[in-house]
């Protein structure tokens, strides 16, 4: 086998079909399938994210990679089915990006970004019609397999597109208060437990408005809550790093106490950006 870095996507493709060789191949990876392999596949997209939000080039280039590996792998177990292999997968999605581009590989013009967004909408409908799907719905083709806050997302903005959508942000703020109330109004029956369902289904109407405010402000849900848990995170560890210095561990500290490192923190970030 050539060497195992010369970027050759056929030693990729040669690598795969080598661990999935019953005859020497590699046990786990012949353990493996579709659904088992499914959540590495989400894991490595999020991992791709991650070193994007980062900055990390570097790390961006291994993550594509292991994103890369996933759908080699998936399309290898394809091919041991009989059903297409990564030729059919590369053919798909150059006519699929041909076929959705008509303003570049075409004869069509668009006038802006969001025109040609218009476009790709109406070649995504009228493929799912040729297909057979019979769903004539706004909402039809999107997907459950999203995670829930982009699927809501979406949902919201194919809802908007047939006008059915907030004028801006203030009455999504002003909903945003009442589903607040609805579910401290939930919280006031006293049993947690016995209220799961209710608490469930008014925290829900919560994020959902939640998700839309974030629509209408075009900011990506999924980047503000990698941000904020960032943010959280730092702000935690530099607790913990105050408190050994004092000599106490932060788990013996009242919440009062814990509330003052973060007050500190605080301060801290605050000192070192105005500087």
């Amino acid at each position: 086998m050539r060497d195992m870095a010369d970027g050759d996507i056929a030693q990729l493709l040669a690598i795969m079909a080598k661990l999935r060789d019953p005859n020497g191949g590699c046990p786990w990876d012949l353990q493996q399938d579709f659904s088992t392999i499914a959540p590495y596949t989400i894991e490595e997209a999020y991992e791709v994210a991650d070193a994007i939000d980062r900055g990390d080039l570097p790390a961006l280039k291994d993550e594509l990679g292991d994103l890369l590996l996933q759908v080699v792998f998936h399309a290898q177990m394809a091919q041991e089915q009989g059903a297409f292999a990564f030729p059919d997968v590369v053919a798909a999605i150059c006519g699929k990006m041909v076929r959705r581009h008509p303003h570049v590989f075409g004869d069509m013009d668009v006038a802006d970004a969001e025109t040609q967004t218009r476009h790709w909408e109406d070649i995504k409908k009228a493929e799912r019609q040729a297909a057979g799907e019979q769903d004539a719905s706004a909402l039809a083709g999107i997907s459950r397999g999203l995670p829930e806050w982009q699927r809501a997302v979406k949902l919201q903005t194919r809802a908007a597109k047939v006008g059915f959508d907030w004028p801006g942000p203030e009455p999504v703020i002003a909903k945003l208060h009442e589903e607040i109330e609805e579910v401290r109004a939930e919280f006031a029956h006293g049993d947690v437990a016995a209220n799961h369902e209710r608490l469930e289904d008014e925290i829900g109407d919560l994020l959902f408005v939640a998700a839309n405010l974030a629509r209408h402000a075009k900011v990506d849900v999924g980047a503000a809550m990698r941000r904020a848990n960032l943010k959280f995170e730092r702000r935690f560890r530099a607790m913990e790093v105050l408190a050994d210095s004092d000599g106490v561990e932060l788990s013996a500290l009242s919440l009062e106490q814990q509330d003052a490192y973060w007050d500190r923190v605080k301060l801290m970030e605050g000192a070192e950006s105005s500087a």
